[in-house]
């Protein structure tokens, strides 16, 4: 490995959709200085330069395979000092706790994460709801003191993103949102605070303006 090449760590603790994130990583990564790994080392974790944290499936099973992989303490030592990047679960994991089996986080962005309660409930094209929220929706950018999260530069407000999702984070400092989406009623699809960003939807699913929020990430300066 080249000594002066940045490293970005995507965290294989067993429940991430690894090879889509880290080939979207890695594309995105082109030409930026960094090396992309995907790692089960918690030292490897620690030595990165930049983290990414994806997840998928359900939130229990996330937390405990983080526990169990030894990884926990080296993710929370990465979002206590470096630019952290969590992805669907990966954003949920971030929070305080969630409904889905009565879940602690890792109590990085207070709030909580909820079922959407949407049954009986009709779309304005008078289809029914269908949980998990499964497709393309559009996100709105939250602006804070006038401006939209760095990560979003460069992607037009209203795009487009790709969600799979049951549950949705509800952060407890609106100033936490950094990006809203609506189903049955406005959620946050991206939170950020400090040096952590992270999004309910997939970018490595998301065609360009999801590879731009990755290449943005790495040249982001929290």
């Amino acid at each position: 490995m080249n000594s002066e090449a940045k490293t970005v760590a995507v965290v294989d603790y067993g429940m991430g959709n690894l090879r889509s994130v880290s080939q979207a990583v890695q594309v995105a990564a082109q030409g930026s200085g960094f090396q992309v790994i995907v790692t089960a080392q918690p030292d490897a974790v620690r030595a990165a330069d930049r983290v990414v944290l994806p997840g998928q499936g359900a939130m229990p099973d996330c937390m405990r395979e983080l526990r169990e992989s030894g990884l926990l303490e080296s993710v929370l030592d990465a979002a206590a000092s470096k630019p952290l990047f969590g992805v669907c679960v990966g954003m949920q994991m971030l929070l305080d706790h969630s409904a889905e089996g009565d879940t602690p986080g890792l109590g990085l962005i207070p709030g909580e994460v909820l079922k959407f309660d949407l049954a009986g409930r009709t779309q304005p094209d008078g289809s029914r709801y269908k949980v998990p929220q499964m497709g393309w929706n559009r996100v709105r950018q939250a602006r804070h003191a006038g401006s939209a999260h760095p990560v979003w530069a460069g992607v037009p407000d209203d795009s487009y993103f790709y969600f799979v999702h049951s549950f949705y984070a509800r952060p407890a400092n609106p100033l936490h949102c950094v990006g809203e989406a609506d189903y049955g009623g406005p959620f946050a699809a991206a939170v950020a605070r400090d040096n952590i960003f992270a999004t309910q939807f997939h970018p490595e699913k998301s065609a360009e303006h999801g590879l731009a929020l990755y290449r943005n990430f790495l040249h982001w300066k929290p």
